[in-house]
C-alpha cells in the first residue's frame, strides 16, 4: 500500500511538472522577441539535444543555428546562453549592471544557503565581496608580501619535484597543495605541509566537489529540485561542504581566543574584527555562517583555477618539446639561475605568451559560472526579462574565430605581434569580466607566472619513457581539468 500512495504520488508530480513545463514553455513562446532556442519536448525541455557531460560543446553547435543569443530548456529551467566575445563583453562589460547579479542553481543554493561571495546575491553578495577584495589586497594581492610566500612555496614544490629524481609522478594534487598553501596564508596564516593528512582531506574535498557537480544527479536536482529527496552525488557535495566549513568553524574559533584588533594577520581576524564592531546592528553581514563561507569560497576558487592551469601547462610543455626549450632559453636569458619575480613578465614576452595561451587554451571555466539579470532589458534585439538565467560562454570567446587565428590549437603566437613582442587580447577572459569577474585575478596572474617559470627554470618536463601521446580531452567536472597523467620532471643541467 506504502508503494502504491508512493508511485501515484510521484506520477502526479510528473503530471504536474509537465503541466507547469508546458505552460511556462507557452508563456516564453508567446513573449514578443524572447531569444530563439532548439524545438523543446514536454518536461525535458532541450535534455535530448544536450551532451549533458560537455554542454559548452553543445552550447557551441547551437549557437551555429541559432546565434549569439539563444535559449536553452533545461527541464524547469530556461538558460539564455550568450556567445562569442562581442556578445560577451557587451553584456558583462557594457551593461555589467543588468547582467551582474549571481544566477543561481539549485545545488549552490543548497552548498552556501545564500552566502557568501561566489553563490549569492544582492546586498550580501556586494558586501562580501567588497569586505574579500579589500582584505585579499591588505594582506598582500598584486604586492611584494605575497610574493615572497610564493617564491618560498616555490621552493617546496620544486624540492618535492625534485624527490621523485626523474621518475613519473602524478603533479596534479602537488599542483593544488602548493597553489592551496598561498590562499591558506592569507585566510588562516599557516602554511600546510603537502603529506598533511589534514590538508590532504580538504583538497581532497574540494575537488570531489568539482567532479561531482558536473554528475547528472546534480543535473536532475538542478532542473527538478524536488528529486533532491533522493539519495545522490548533490547529497554528498552538501555533506562536503559541512565538512569543510566545520574545519573552518574550528579553526577561526580558535582564532577567536588570541584575536588582537590591533594585530589583524589574517583574513580571518579581520572579519572577526568587524564582526566585533558590528555586534550591535541585527542585520550585519558579518555572522558566522558568511564567515565560514567566504573562506570556503576563497579557499576552493583560489586553489582550482590557478593549479589546474598549472597541470594544464607542464602537460602542454611536455607535448611540444620545442616551445618548452624556447621559453627555458628566454628564462635563462633574462633571469639565469636567480628567482623568477613576477616583474620578469615585461622582459619575458614569449614565456609571458606562453602561460596566457595555456589559459586560453585550457578553457578552465568553460560554461562560466551563472549571471542573472537585475531588470527587464532589450539586449540584441530580444527580450530579456528580470531575473533571466544567463550563461555568458566563455568557451566561445576563448576559441572566438573572429579573435584567435588558430582557437583550436596551442598557439603561443595569438598573444605575439610580427616582432615578437607581447600582445594583449581583450577576448582573452579566462577570468571572466565585469562586476562579477574573478576576486581573486590578480593574485592568480602571478601565481601563474612565478610558479611557472620557477619549475621551467629547474625542470624539463616529459611524458614517462614509452609514452609518445596523451589524451588532451579534459576529464568531467564543472571545470576543464586534465584526465589523470602522469609525468617526468628531468632536473636541467
Amino acid at each position: 500500500m506504502d508503494f502504491g500512495f508512493s508511485l501515484s504520488s510521484f506520477v502526479l508530480i510528473l503530471a504536474l511538472l509537465y503541466i507547469l513545463n508546458f505552460l511556462k514553455s507557452w508563456k516564453q513562446s508567446h513573449v514578443e522577441n524572447f531569444p530563439p532556442s532548439p524545438r523543446c519536448l514536454p518536461l525535458i525541455g532541450n535534455l535530448h539535444l544536450v551532451d549533458l557531460q560537455r554542454p559548452h560543446l553543445t552550447f557551441l553547435q547551437f549557437a551555429k543555428k541559432y546565434g549569439p543569443v539563444f535559449r536553452v530548456q533545461m527541464g524547469m529551467k530556461t538558460m539564455v546562453v550568450l556567445a562569442g566575445y562581442e556578445t560577451v563583453k557587451e553584456a558583462l562589460v557594457n551593461n555589467a549592471e543588468v547582467f551582474g547579479e549571481r544566477g543561481l542553481l539549485k545545488i549552490f543554493t543548497s552548498m552556501d544557503k545564500g552566502m557568501g561571495v561566489t553563490f549569492s546575491q544582492g546586498e550580501n553578495s556586494k558586501i562580501m565581496r567588497r569586505f574579500a577584495i579589500s582584505t585579499l589586497r591588505d594582506f598582500g594581492m598584486g604586492k611584494s608580501i605575497i610574493e615572497e610566500k610564493i617564491i618560498e612555496e616555490c621552493s617546496h614544490l620544486t624540492n618535492y619535484f625534485a624527490s621523485f629524481k626523474g621518475e613519473p609522478f602524478e603533479d596534479f594534487m602537488i599542483l593544488r597543495a602548493a597553489v592551496a598553501n598561498i590562499i591558506v596564508s592569507i585566510l588562516i596564516r599557516i602554511r600546510m605541509d603537502y603529506d598533511d593528512s589534514q590538508f590532504r582531506r580538504l583538497l581532497h574535498l574540494e575537488h570531489d566537489n568539482v567532479r561531482l557537480l558536473a554528475t547528472p544527479m546534480v543535473l536532475l536536482y538542478n532542473m527538478f529540485p524536488f528529486f533532491g529527496m533522493l539519495p545522490g552525488s548533490h547529497k554528498t557535495i552538501v555533506k562536503n561542504v559541512e565538512e569543510l566549513c566545520d574545519f573552518i568553524t574550528k579553526t577561526f574559533t580558535e582564532r577567536l581566543k588570541n584575536l588582537d584588533e590591533n594585530d589583524q594577520r589574517s583574513l580571518i581576524d579581520a572579519f572577526l574584527v568587524r564582526q566585533k564592531e558590528e555586534a550591535a546592528n541585527p542585520q550585519s553581514y558579518f555572522h558566522n555562517g558568511n564567515l565560514t563561507r567566504v573562506v570556503r569560497n576563497l579557499f576552493s576558487a583560489g586553489i582550482d583555477t590557478a593549479a589546474t592551469t598549472l597541470s594544464w601547462g607542464l602537460l602542454l610543455m611536455a607535448k611540444y618539446p620545442k616551445i618548452q626549450e624556447k621559453v627555458q632559453e628566454e628564462i635563462l636569458s633574462v633571469i639565469g639561475s636567480a628567482q623568477p619575480l613576477y616583474s620578469h613578465r615585461g622582459q619575458m614576452p614569449f614565456t609571458n605568451a606562453v602561460i596566457h595561451e595555456i589559459q586560453r587554451f585550457a578553457d578552465i571555466a568553460p560554461l562560466n559560472l551563472g549571471h542573472e539579470t537585475t531588470k527587464d532589458v532589450i539586449f540584441k534585439g530580444y527580450f530579456l526579462p528580470k531575473g533571466t538565467y544567463i550563461v555568458p560562454l566563455l568557451t566561445s570567446v576563448l576559441r572566438d574565430k573572429t579573435q584567435f587565428e588558430k582557437p583550436e590549437e596551442f598557439y603561443p603566437n595569438h598573444f605575439l605581434d610580427s616582432k615578437g613582442n607581447f600582445r594583449k587580447n581583450e577576448a582573452f577572459m579566462p577570468f571572466s569580466a565585469g562586476r562579477r569577474a574573478c576576486a581573486g585575478e590578480t593574485l592568480a596572474r602571478m601565481e601563474l607566472f612565478i610558479f611557472f617559470t620557477s619549475l621551467l627554470q629547474k625542470f624539463t618536463f616529459s611524458f614517462p619513457p614509452g609514452v609518445t601521446e596523451v589524451d588532451m580531452t579534459p576529464d568531467i567536472g564543472i571545470t576543464n581539468a586534465p584526465k589523470p597523467h602522469m609525468i617526468c620532471a628531468l632536473p636541467c643541467s
